[in-house]
């Protein structure tokens, strides 16, 4: 049930300052700086995690002056959640064993 859409998803998500971000952008969108500030990197590594994540889908970004806006793509976690969904009942319907 594999597909490029959930690697690359999980692949996103693997990463604790990605996931940081999402947790911010969960609640509007953000400006780079702003969602930089509570992580100790240099600004260009920072800037490679939100790269990523849009690459991924995930975010989208727009320049507004000097400022990078970022913000959630409102259905970038549907096929994750669909996935986890498949196997949550693939999974209840093993705990409850073979049926006689």
């Amino acid at each position: 049930m594999a597909n490029h859409s959930l690697d690359t998803l999980f692949a996103t998500l693997g990463d604790p300052t990605r996931r940081a971000i999402i947790e911010r952008l969960a609640h509007g969108p953000a400006a780079v700086k702003e969602l930089a500030a509570p992580h100790d990197m240099a600004l260009p590594s920072f800037l490679q995690h939100i790269k990523v994540m849009e690459a991924g889908g995930i975010i989208a970004t727009r320049k507004e002056g000097r400022q990078r806006i970022c913000w959630m793509e409102p259905n970038a976690l549907i096929p994750l959640q669909g996935w986890l969904e498949w196997q949550r009942q693939a999974w209840e319907a093993q705990t409850l064993g073979p049926k006689n």
